[in-house]
């Protein structure tokens, strides 16, 4: 078995089943009146699952050669992980204090119930701007997006260079399927290099954030009650 198929195998299993409001709260019951701390742990939890389910079938979609499914699916799969990496950014920024704290349970609710379509009332942020603040953390990680973008649209790479060939000396022009013989030997290090960055931000950066974010309301909790009303 693959490492790759061995991470995405312990991550399945590790995922998050439910989450207990009612022990949240017997943590620390000052932090956890506050809604923003259980929408990040929410929002966490929902990525990793989102992640696992997306590299899985990225990889089963690189598996039968189909490659330029897996790179769009890939391209999600950043996309879900930049959501953790802007929350983690948010909530370091309320505990430097250049984020106010109403304002980050705002963006909390944005966050986790942003969408396009009205079906909510929060409107979603644009995921380039989110991939703009996570490149400061990892250079290169919006550089690598766009190169999946390319695939993923029916642009120049999407089109002409992933289906033809041009004998200019001949005036011919061959079509053939060119994704797999394009991009099969860099695919599974892009999926390892997600998985990586997932769990930096998962296992490592996010429960520190957090349990520093609950010290930081249980310690600012009567400034927080008294502005409260103009959130």
């Amino acid at each position: 078995m693959r490492p790759i198929d061995k991470s995405l195998a312990k991550l399945k299993e590790s995922l998050c089943k439910v989450i207990d409001i009612g022990g949240l709260y017997s943590r620390n019951k000052v932090a956890h009146k506050w809604k923003a701390p259980f929408r990040s742990l929410t929002l966490r939890e929902t990525v990793a699952w989102r992640t696992q389910d997306l590299l899985d079938q990225s990889l089963l979609l690189y598996d039968s050669g189909h490659l330029l499914g897996a790179r769009i699916i890939l391209r999600s799969a950043f996309e879900s992980v930049a959501m953790l990496i802007y929350l983690n950014q948010l909530t370091r920024k309320v505990l430097e204090g250049t984020l106010e704290f109403h304002e980050f349970s705002t963006k909390t609710s944005t966050l986790l119930l942003g969408s396009r379509d009205n079906s909510t009332p929060y409107k979603s942020l644009n995921i380039m701007t989110i991939l703009e603040r996570c490149n400061n953390r990892y250079p290169g990680i919006k550089d690598l997006y766009g190169a999946l973008s390319e695939s993923a649209h029916p642009n120049y790479e999407g089109t002409c260079l992933g289906y033809s060939d041009v004998n200019r000396q001949e005036f011919i022009t061959t079509f053939s399927n060119k994704w797999q013989r394009m991009y099969a030997d860099s695919h599974i290090k892009n999926m390892e290099l997600c998985l990586k960055t997932f769990y930096i931000e998962y296992n490592e950066e996010w429960p520190d954030a957090f349990e520093k974010l609950e010290k930081w309301i249980e310690e600012n909790d009567e400034l927080l009650e008294s502005t409260k009303a103009t959130a």
